[in-house]
């Protein structure tokens, strides 16, 4: 695992927020249950928008996972056979994600760095075949360069799967007042509503990146039945957008 300076582009307190729980990540009932709950849903619709635009599967792709944390879906696209960086400004959360990586007899198809996302697209500019950016853009300060540092990390002709929150009344009920104070799915703190971005900003950025929108879907849950699910049709809160880079 190799480090470098935290740039201006973070939150110290963001980061915290994350790193102090760094014990936690590989807890399957701990403070990222819900992580892990939701990763088969978001591992499945990334690896669908990988086989339709290369009509091939993850398989032999080399991915860069911006945000990592502890490497939960770092380490499942690994196991479906990708060759994966995962990044991330926390060193406690990538020595979690090392260990399990270790453990678990991965270690050689995912390695960590501690680096910015825009030192490492200037170090090695289309590089990768797949890019992800999972639950990160709202906690940074300036999501857009996070956005444009992925498309210059992309191949031409390569897909970006990115997640975040949409901002409205209905997310910050669902996010904030649910997940955290009521459900308790997520630490209190965790989300600063005003942070959220909707779907349309997204995409408004992602198109001034270069990028080229693909897909789009929502990410639900049912408090009574336990049960997240994804839904074309909604995007009213959580939400996941794939893109791609055109072809030189």
């Amino acid at each position: 695992m190799q480090h470098i300076n935290t740039p201006a582009n973070a939150d110290f307190d963001e980061i915290g927020k994350f790193t102090k729980l760094a014990n936690e990540w590989w807890d399957r009932n701990g403070a990222f249950k819900s992580l892990h709950d939701i990763n088969p849903l978001r591992l499945n619709w990334i690896e669908d928008r990988v086989n339709e635009h290369y009509g091939s599967p993850l398989v032999g792709k080399s991915v860069v996972d911006i945000g990592c944390g502890g490497g939960i879906l770092s380490h499942s696209m690994a196991v479906r056979g990708a060759s994966v960086l995962g990044v991330d400004l926390g060193d406690e959360n990538l020595q979690a994600a090392g260990i399990h990586a270790a453990k678990t007899g991965v270690s050689d198809k995912v390695s960590f760095r501690c680096v910015a996302v825009e030192e490492l697209a200037k170090e090695q500019p289309a590089s990768f075949d797949v890019v992800t950016c999972m639950e990160m853009l709202e906690h940074v300060p300036d999501p857009s360069a996070i956005i444009q540092a992925c498309f210059d990390l992309l191949k031409p002709g390569g897909v970006c799967v990115m997640s975040t929150i949409n901002r409205n009344p209905k997310s910050y009920l669902f996010a904030i007042v649910g997940a955290e104070y009521v459900l308790r799915l997520l630490d209190k703190g965790t989300h600063d509503w005003h942070k959220f971005i909707t779907p349309a900003e997204l995409d408004q950025m992602a198109i001034r990146a270069g990028f080229e929108r693909f897909d789009m879907t929502g990410l639900h849950y049912n408090p009574i039945t336990k049960h997240f699910w994804l839904s074309n049709s909604n995007v009213d809160v959580n939400y996941m957008m794939a893109f791609t880079k055109p072809a030189a």
